[in-house]
């Protein structure tokens, strides 16, 4: 059946005020300022959002969607995050990733989660590899995975300047990244270098180099993890004026931490002069966040919620800053920075990946691929054996 959303407040993410939009078949297919006048045989579920503010569903670029962890021995390991933690946050699309442990996760168990996620009604993607190097892959190869692995999208999170990470060296992040270029070339996928960045000095040395020392272009590094310490989210800044994008992560953040929220990092980096849609932000959803000791042992140990995401939008919003502002961090800087024509905006032909907020800025109604998984603050849809 078709569905008539009328009287929405559509942010797409400009402001285009009240529309109404026709969904079918998982798309738009159409939108406008006047109620269209269908022929009284078609049948199609109506739904007022009466005034309420519309927005692209939000694309989680960076989360362990086969849960994180396990720095603190097996039973340390953080399980499967569930569809609707993912929904109920308003995220439509996620790209799933290893961490650490890429050794007993591995990106075929990686691939069958987003197979998973896809049939419960999400869009899911994922990046071959991990923190380490060679990194793990399904046929032996990042370009071979990329090529011909339909989900798998580029290689990541590949760990720099941290004590988990395999110590790589400039030319294996070269390599690394070549295959992801290239791929993503033959392909027209993202074909980028997703890289975690540790507690580590180095900082950002090592992608300095590999744009200095070769001729990849900048958008193929996407560095995460941005905002975990100040003086790397000052290199960060300078990182996305040279053509990067560079992104933040929603974890909480305490009182004289030497780091940023994610509120305080979208407000910093915006007053730095980057470029604004060279910036994306993601919730490291089902990862460990890990405190260690000087000798690297865990003393205190928190799991990355997809809920952050929309929470930092709460933030920003409460601080007075404008959602059509706000929003392309959440969605059209990551569509584009993942080539994902038709996620991340709303307009005629795309992606009926919406999400309705009310005056509360709570989360009133999800819609992904045209499907209802959350209605009236209530949930719908939920994952496989969520409610067992």
């Amino acid at each position: 059946m078709l569905k008539l959303i009328k009287n929405a407040h559509v942010f797409a993410p400009d402001n285009l005020g009240i529309q109404h939009l026709l969904i079918g078949g998982g798309k738009i297919l159409w939108m406008g300022a006047d109620l269209p006048a269908l022929e009284k045989t078609v049948l199609a579920e109506t739904y007022d959002a009466q005034g309420l503010v519309l927005m692209p569903g939000l694309i989680d670029g960076h989360a362990h969607i086969t849960g994180g962890g396990g720095e603190s021995g097996y039973a340390s390991r953080v399980p499967a995050v569930g569809l609707s933690r993912f929904t109920q946050s308003g995220v439509t699309t996620v790209v799933g990733l290893l961490g650490t442990d890429d050794t007993t996760r591995d990106t075929k168990s990686l691939l069958a989660e987003v197979r998973a996620l896809r049939a419960q009604g999400m869009h899911a993607l994922c990046y071959t590899g991990g923190y380490h190097i060679p990194p793990t892959t399904f046929t032996g190869c990042v370009r071979s995975d990329i090529v011909n692995l339909e989900p798998v999208i580029g290689v990541g999170e590949i760990a720099i300047c941290d004590h988990r990470s395999s110590q790589p060296t400039l030319q294996e992040i070269l390599r690394l990244a070549s295959d992801a270029h290239v791929a993503g070339m033959m392909t027209g996928k993202a074909g980028i270098l997703h890289i975690h960045l540790g507690d580590g000095e180095s900082g950002l040395q090592l992608v300095r180099d590999a744009l200095s020392n070769s001729e990849l272009p900048a958008r193929v590094f996407h560095p995460t993890h941005i905002n975990r310490r100040k003086a790397l989210f000052i290199e960060a800044c300078e990182l996305a004026k040279l053509g990067c994008s560079v992104d933040i992560t929603a974890f909480p953040v305490a009182d004289g931490e030497d780091a940023w929220c994610a509120a305080d990092a979208w407000e910093n980096y915006h007053a730095s002069g980057a470029p604004a849609d060279k910036l994306t932000i993601s919730s490291d959803g089902g990862g460990c966040l890990p405190e260690f000791d000087a000798d690297g042992q865990i003393v205190h140990m928190d799991i990355g919620d997809p809920c952050s995401l929309f929470d930092s939008i709460k933030d920003l919003l409460q601080r007075g800053i404008s959602l059509e502002k706000i929003l392309p961090a959440y969605t059209s800087n990551v569509a584009r920075l993942l080539r994902l024509s038709s996620k991340g905006h709303i307009a005629h032909n795309v992606d009926a990946d919406l999400v309705l907020m009310d005056k509360e800025h709570q989360i009133h109604s999800v819609m992904c691929q045209g499907n209802w998984h959350r209605k009236y603050h209530q949930q719908i849809i939920t994952g496989s054996f969520e409610n067992s």
